[in-house]
């Protein structure tokens, strides 16, 4: 896979060469390319914003420099051997960064990042590129940052750890939270490793047991519960299909019930406590 960010800070995007994200590059899974929009300035303060059409606080970035910037970083891609890039704009305004999402970007050849700063891109720029490849906005949180750098890290490392041959043991992400295909998208739950014993807190018996029946059961219990306590949206977005025997006794242990619509639910008291 091809990545080209381009960004008014390449040094934010340091990260990109340690972990995961690194190893993967210095294999060859991942060919990463970071281009200061800077360069495609050509004043001498290196001007990439001016004032909003129609007035208001704050600064939209130009599109002359993102447009050359975007050319040369396709060019040079294509020029590679490249094919079918796809563009990735982060903005607070776009559709939530899921796992099914990462999952669908790690089976593209090419992405293509545009991190803005101030208050976001000229929409022409986006309109444009969109004419000539798929156009991903997409959002990390229900929250504003300085600007989409942290954004290109998140999902650079969401995605990349699903290519073939990042992670060490190539089953480990079908298990992950948020997983699709998985019965229900539960949290994962607690994990614990050696030593048995520390600080006077041990491991569960179940997880010493040898019985791969009992923990598989004790992992998805647990699952049920933290996301009972973390995330019952994604229990109530279930249909209860999704739910063996076993999880519907330890949902109504935790205070689900289920309903005519195949759903389960929570009463107000027990969402309270």
């Amino acid at each position: 896979m091809r990545l080209d960010v381009v960004t008014i800070f390449p040094e934010y995007l340091e990260p990109l060469n340690v972990s995961l994200v690194g190893k993967a590059r210095a294999r060859g899974s991942l060919d990463v390319h970071v281009h200061d929009l800077r360069e495609w300035t050509y004043d001498r303060h290196n001007t990439v914003d001016d004032t909003p059409y129609g007035g208001g606080p704050g600064m939209v970035m130009k599109t002359e420099p993102w447009g050359e910037a975007l050319d040369q970083a396709l060019a040079d891609g294509y020029e590679a051997g490249r094919s079918a890039p796809a563009l990735v704009v982060p903005t607070p305004s776009g559709r939530p960064f899921t796992q099914e999402l990462a999952v669908e970007l790690s089976e593209r050849p090419w992405l293509v990042f545009t991190p803005a700063r101030y208050e976001g891109i000229d929409r022409r720029v986006i309109d444009e590129y969109a004419t000539r490849m798929p156009v991903y906005e997409v959002s990390i949180g229900d929250y504003v940052l300085a600007g989409g750098e942290a954004a290109v890290l998140v999902v650079t490392e969401a995605v990349a750890r699903l290519l073939p041959g990042v992670l060490g043991n190539a089953e480990s992400h079908r298990d992950d939270s948020f997983a699709p295909g998985a019965m229900a998208n539960l949290l994962e739950g607690p994990v614990y490793t050696k030593p048995p014993e520390w600080r006077g807190r041990g491991i569960p018996d179940v997880l010493l047991s040898g019985h791969h029946g009992k923990i598989a059961r004790w992992r998805r219990d647990e699952a049920l519960r933290r996301t009972t306590a973390n995330r019952p949206d994604l229990i109530e977005r279930c249909e209860a299909s999704a739910f063996d025997k076993k999880d519907r006794e330890m949902l109504s242990i935790l205070g689900w019930e289920p309903e005519p619509g195949a759903r389960f639910w929570r009463k107000a008291q027990d969402v309270e406590e």
